[in-house]
């Protein structure tokens, strides 16, 4: 990958931002293995950037929670403990139930962010097992990530976002994505939002992450 061809397609951001886009690809794809060490070097000719977009955007990595930084060994691939998942399970039942009710208290019918909603349901349902499963993590992320958003709370937002792509990590590692059943709850809550009823929207995100978390501790505690 060549700079130019980093910055084509992405509005122009900074580039520091594009190359910690695609340092998470590459962590949450499996591409870059838990415990991997990151070398700085090896990167930029990867990506065809110099060392200073990757110093910086391994920094933006390590504020979210996919690297460690280790004093005079570098940076590492985080591994998630199943006591890293459970924290992580903590402050989903604290935002997301809170981002479910303020976007169904916020948004219109026929906005653009709840038809993007709906069309990310309908891909899925349409492509079922036949999508793979970058792709379905990547649009997991986009629909919550949406719900969010349609809240305009920009403090909730630059709060939650980071948390939603930290639990694409453990999802891609750990959840079913294409057994259409680990989608099913996603069309109860959107309908509440779209409906714009706050209650059933806070109750239906709140068992959605419980669900998951249910799903996911046998799982964790066997790893």
């Amino acid at each position: 990958m060549t700079t130019d061809s980093v910055l084509v397609g992405d509005g122009h951001r900074p580039l520091r931002d594009v190359v910690a886009s695609e340092l998470r690809r590459l962590i949450l794809d499996g591409s870059l293995e838990p415990g991997e060490r990151l070398v700085e070097d090896r990167l930029a000719q990867q990506l065809g950037v110099s060392r200073n977009p990757i110093r910086e955007a391994m920094r933006v990595l390590e504020a979210e929670g996919f690297l460690d930084v280790v004093s005079r060994r570098g940076a590492f691939v985080a591994t998630l403990s199943a006591q890293q998942a459970e924290e992580l399970f903590q402050v989903r039942l604290a935002l997301e139930p809170l981002g479910a009710r303020l976007a169904a208290s916020a948004t219109k019918p026929g906005g653009a962010l709840i038809a993007r909603a709906w069309a990310i349901l309908d891909l899925v349902r349409d492509s079922g097992p036949e999508q793979d499963l970058d792709t379905l993590s990547t649009l997991h992320t986009e629909l919550h990530s949406l719900i969010f958003e349609m809240t305009g709370n920009d403090y909730l937002i630059a709060l939650a976002i980071p948390m939603v792509k930290r639990g694409q990590w453990l999802l891609r590692q750990s959840a079913p994505l294409q057994n259409p059943s680990a989608w099913a709850e996603h069309h109860g809550l959107i309908e509440a939002i779209a409906a714009g009823d706050p209650e059933l929207a806070e109750a239906a995100a709140r068992h959605h992450v419980l669900s998951v978390r249910n799903a996911l501790r046998p799982h964790l505690q066997q790893d």
